[in-house]
């Protein structure tokens, strides 16, 4: 368990490969997606047929960041997996059977404690669950926002017990003051707040102002920062953990000091993010050799090692090799746009509050998406690429046509 993330995806992890293969996560994280998609499709259409399933999932695979993203084992594949099941269990509850939706809920839950960036989108995906039960008052007894709400609420509740177990502290995030601090340090007011009270406040980063402001992942993570190495040029072993609380004292201060600028960060990166997406920054090679391979060495089949060894990413080769099929994903992303505007004028003319519920989905999906990584932690290719393939994806399943009705006698 490690000091900056949720116990959630690594067991996970574990529960599919069991030190025999890294293949088994993968196929697990895209028939998740896959099966996803066909409930999307079959809420969305009254039906889902196979060859509809194939044609969006081939154009997710040709055409979009879909599959660099759920070939990454990390917690990113989740984040689309959360727009999805809880827009199913928020807009489309009763399209869903019993099995179907207790299944949504289980995953739902796991995706959203995977990652502490999934929590504004799942609250994004309540928020719109709760404006579709107001819209369809008098229709029945509407119970879309508690589908969608106690997956959220389950995770918050895994999220504080795994910390209570692993850190001593019922917290969801015990030391994401530190990454906060990261963030609004390299934006500048932190900085400032630092320069003003030290030496008086005794932080221990007063000893390194004339160092600050300076890029947040250097911060955070490269051997030399203040974080990871003092004054006397000493290694810190968890640093990031060590000066969390005093990076709580320093953010809270900060949102004191400065609120309209840190607000305007926010906003600045947030609007970075959302236009920022690419695979780039998922297929080169920087700190596998020291992160990566040590952990398949010591825990998995000489054969997985040698497989890592030569393959095109430890040989510093992927790159290359996979941007010619990167040169779709921008033209089709900006396609997409006008074709979501033409389905929900559709939607809304036919008067189908789904499909517009399920465009508002997407939409807000990726802009809490943008807010939560690139508003809160740093702008970052990969963080936008992972659910900006929702769009043209979500902009296919909505141009299907729905399937005729069959009565049955």
């Amino acid at each position: 368990m490690l000091w900056d993330k949720p116990w959630i995806y690594g067991p996970l992890l574990h529960a599919f490969h069991w030190r025999v293969t890294l293949w088994g996560p993968l196929a697990a994280q895209a028939l998740l997606v896959s099966h996803l998609l066909w409930l999307a499709q079959r809420a969305l259409r009254g039906a889902a047929t196979p060859g509809a399933h194939l044609l969006v999932c081939g154009t997710a695979a040709a055409l979009t960041t879909a599959p660099f993203t759920v070939a990454l084992l990390m917690p990113d594949v989740l984040a689309p997996v959360v727009v999805l099941a809880l827009a199913l269990l928020g807009l489309a509850p009763e399209r869903l059977s019993r099995a179907e939706a207790i299944w949504l809920g289980v995953v739902a839950t796991l995706a959203v404690a995977s990652h502490l960036a999934h929590l504004p989108l799942a609250l994004a995906m309540v928020a719109l669950a709760v404006g579709g039960d107001l819209l369809r008052r008098g229709q029945g007894r509407p119970w879309g926002t508690s589908c969608a709400a106690a997956p959220l609420a389950a995770a918050v509740a895994l999220l504080l017990a795994t910390n209570w177990v692993g850190h001593g502290r019922a917290s969801l995030s015990p030391h994401g003051a530190t990454f906060m601090l990261a963030r609004l340090q390299a934006d500048g007011p932190a900085t400032e707040v630092i320069r003003a009270r030290c030496p008086a406040a005794g932080w221990y980063l007063c000893a390194f102002v004339d160092r600050l402001p300076m890029d947040a992942n250097d911060f955070l993570w490269a051997p030399g920062s203040p974080v990871n190495r003092d004054a006397e040029g000493r290694p810190r072993f968890l640093g990031g953990a060590l000066i969390s609380a005093e990076a709580g004292e320093i953010v809270a201060a900060t949102l004191r000091a400065h609120p309209l600028d840190v607000a305007l960060a926010v906003l600045r990166n947030s609007a970075r993010q959302a236009v920022t997406a690419g695979i780039g920054d998922t297929l080169g090679a920087d700190h596998l050799a020291a992160a990566l391979r040590p952990r398949i060495a010591e825990g998995f089949p000489a054969r997985e090692l040698a497989a890592y060894d030569a393959a095109l990413q430890a040989r510093g080769e992927l790159r290359t090799a996979a941007m010619p099929f990167a040169i779709a994903h921008l033209p089709v992303l900006l396609l997409s746009l006008p074709v979501l505007a033409l389905a929900g004028w559709r939607a809304a003319r036919a008067g189908d509050g789904l499909r517009l519920g399920f465009l508002a989905a997407l939409l807000a999906g990726a802009l809490a998406n943008a807010v939560a990584t690139g508003g809160l932690s740093g702008v970052h290719a990969r963080y936008q690429a992972r659910i900006a393939w929702l769009l043209p994806v979500g902009a296919l399943l909505l141009l299907l046509p729905a399937m005729p009705r069959r009565d049955t006698p």
